[in-house]
């Protein structure tokens, strides 16, 4: 990846899907501004804001969607596709990694 790439950028307008549970995950999304709701089951799990990541664990392990992402409030995201991240995590040491992949696995455990 060249170091001058530009990221994308999407808005999601309130009320808007960004991915529902059990979509295929080919994105993880950081949140520059705005709220997004993360729902499993029609419950919310999470209400997230500026600076915070989601999206990310279909990234890891390439499994569905475990919850669905919708805007609260309107929210400016950076799109991280899979490629840039599969390149991050490449660059990353081999015991992280690992311990990544343990953690999306506790996680998707524990919520089944």
């Amino acid at each position: 990846m060249r170091n001058d790439r530009v990221l994308e950028r999407k808005v999601f307008y309130a009320g808007a899907n960004i991915f529902k549970e059990g979509d295929s995950g080919d994105r993880a999304y950081l949140i520059q501004e705005g709220q997004v709701e993360i729902i499993r089951n029609g419950v919310t799990l999470a209400t997230i804001g500026k600076g915070e990541l989601f999206g990310e664990m279909a990234l890891v392990d390439d499994a569905p969607r475990m919850a669905s992402a919708r805007a609260l409030a309107d929210a400016s995201c950076i799109i991280i596709s899979r490629d840039v991240f599969k390149e991050k995590l490449s660059k990353t040491d081999p015991f992280i990694r690992g311990l990544l992949n343990i953690f999306v696995r506790n996680i998707r455990n524990l919520t089944r």
